[in-house]
């Protein structure tokens, strides 16, 4: 696991583009087949799930350090990160006579009832080797025989090792390199074009020492027929539209405040996949009955939205559908859904990504039509789709940018957030390719809040205060609305920094309580009522704005003008 600690270290050392993709091409030139389809799992953004609550590693930390629990508790609140706290106080300048004294218990009750054919004191093991023969199989033992071989590895580990064997025990392992870095990276290694490989690392794939050499070898794997294509996604349109040409040369449509995905209709089977690559399916079995319906061979790029009435419904409403994977049925009456199609992406089978958008919506509109009609398909004898649950996002006909402009004007009315602009001539490519599709916003809700609690970031960010809770008036006493994470500058952030540590009130773990006395502007995209937040509220993508310096913490917004802003 050594060498993987090293790229991770080299990852995080460093802001270089090119020195990231350098170090992972290193890596995976070097690595074993299987060490490089698990290290490509782990770059990619995939994650073992939760093998070991941290309850279990905090309680053993306190035994191998005997320390107090508030000095651990402390360490933790410095650091920012539990694997690295717990990291930081088993290194070796700090593992004295208590820790040794209970990893020679482990692994005197370990090897008193040896696992077959594993040695849990050897740790010079390949990433694949750990990944398989230990870290997996302790979802298979009971607590005792998880902290025996825990503190055995702990005690023979040095500090980045055991750093990176922390998080992925507790499934929060993540890598500061962009899915584009990594892809750029194996294409390199493969010579084969970076579109290419990012199709293949789409979906679902098992890292092992086969699937490596598939995924970089000139025929590629199997066919998958579940597996979905990169999306093409949209730039913010910051500079006036009328710079962009002829309004003839674009398609306008809405811009759809729900889940990205693709329906997929292939072999027989369906399968629904979200922008995040998860696999949806069975939390809207109304769109997949839908997608049965579409022709062998279909792959539409489009929109899950909550709907009724012949409207958006808004998103905290499909977020009840998200979260729900039982008694799916149920939520789904009170809660209908329509699959919002605007784009085709494979036709009978044939990729068609590389023809004009305008080429791509004929064929998009045939379908709807033929579904919108009732007609059958010749030679297939099935119906296209629900007319009520599979749509086509409408194309918007004004004919000038200043019309666009004002029919934008009316975007929050309709439940959207604005509108999309692609170029009638564009090709469907991979990732955020400026030019082709702009995202035409309408500007956020805006409210003024305090600065209440604050936290460390991650990664790099893991000792500065980056993370931050805000909170508005209500009958005298401040109450927590939104938390922003983004929209400082560094020097605004390293000043912000200094000044919480001067002025923190109370700790809780790693969050600090502050003086409430900074108030920033933050934007954000909705507002709805929640019984999940204690405010009642609940704002969707909060951001700050900016730091309003010339206001006073009693000029900040209540929470009565936000629930005002909900009722209208």
């Amino acid at each position: 696991m050594k060498p993987f600690a090293d790229l991770y270290d080299a990852i995080d050392r460093t802001m270089s583009t090119n020195a990231k993709v350098a170090a992972v091409v290193d890596y995976l030139s070097a690595a074993s087949p299987a060490d490089a389809a698990w290290a490509l799992f782990f770059l990619t953004g995939r994650r073992l799930k939760r093998l070991l609550p941290s309850k279990l590693l905090h309680q053993w930390t306190l035994e191998l350090t005997d320390l107090p629990e508030w000095l651990v508790e402390a360490s933790y609140a410095e650091a920012g990160d539990f694997a690295e706290a717990i990291a930081l106080l088993l290194d070796g300048r700090v593992f004295g006579p208590p820790a040794r004294r209970a990893a020679s218990h482990a692994q005197s009750s370990l090897f008193a009832d040896p696992v077959p054919d594993e040695d849990h004191s050897q740790v010079d093991l390949p990433l694949a080797e750990w990944i398989e023969r230990r870290i997996l199989p302790l979802r298979d033992v009971d607590d005792e025989e998880k902290r025996v071989r825990v503190i055995t590895w702990w005690s023979r580990l040095d500090r980045r090792e055991l750093f990176l064997l922390n998080k992925l025990l507790t499934g929060e392992f993540r890598v500061g390199v962009s899915h584009t870095l990594v892809v750029r990276a194996v294409a390199q290694i493969a010579s084969l074009p970076a579109p290419v490989v990012e199709h293949r690392l789409m979906g679902s794939w098992e890292p092992s020492a086969d699937a490596w050499p598939t995924l970089i070898g000139p025929e590629g794997p199997a066919d998958d027929p579940s597996r979905p294509y990169p999306f093409c996604l949209a730039s913010p349109l910051e500079d006036p539209a009328e710079t962009l040409g002829a309004r003839e040369e674009w398609l306008i449509e809405w811009k759809w405040d729900g889940i990205r995905a693709q329906l997929i209709h292939r072999a027989g089977q369906v399968f629904l996949w979200s922008r995040g690559e998860e696999l949806i399916t069975e939390r809207f079995p109304e769109i997949a009955a839908a997608g049965m319906r579409l022709p062998p061979g279909t792959v539409l790029d489009g929109e899950v939205l909550a709907f009724s009435g012949g409207a958006p419904r808004p998103f905290a409403d499909l977020q009840q559908r998200i979260g729900r994977q039982r008694r799916v049925s149920e939520v789904a009456a009170g809660i209908p859904v329509v699959f919002l199609a605007y784009d085709v992406l494979e036709h009978e089978a044939v990729d068609v990504r590389a023809e004009s958008m305008r080429e791509r919506r004929a064929r998009l509109i045939e379908l709807t039509s033929i579904a919108e009609s009732g007609e059958r398909i010749a030679d297939r004898g099935q119906r296209i789709a629900d007319r009520g649950v599979l749509r086509i996002s409408d194309e918007l006909t004004a004919p000038t940018w200043a019309a666009l402009a004002a029919i934008r004007r009316e975007s929050r009315a309709r439940g959207v957030e604005g509108l999309m602009l692609k170029r009638w001539t564009s090709p469907y490519r991979p990732g955020r390719k400026r030019g082709d599709w702009w995202k035409w916003k309408i500007e956020p809700f805006t409210m003024d809040a305090v600065l209440v609690y604050a936290q460390p970031g991650s990664g790099r960010r893991a000792t500065v205060f980056t993370d931050y809770t805000f909170a508005v008036w209500h009958e005298g006493d401040l109450v927590p609305v939104a938390k922003a994470y983004s929209g400082l500058s560094d020097e605004e952030i390293d000043e912000l920094d200094r000044w919480i540590r001067r002025h923190t009130t109370e700790r809780f773990g790693p969050v600090s309580s502050v003086e409430p006395v900074h108030v920033f502007e933050l934007g954000f995209e909705a507002i709805a009522k929640s019984t999940r937040h204690k405010s009642g509220i609940a704002v969707r993508f909060p951001r700050i704005l900016r730091w309003r310096k010339d206001k006073l913490a009693r000029d900040a917004d209540t929470l009565e003008s936000l629930e005002r802003l909900v009722r209208r």
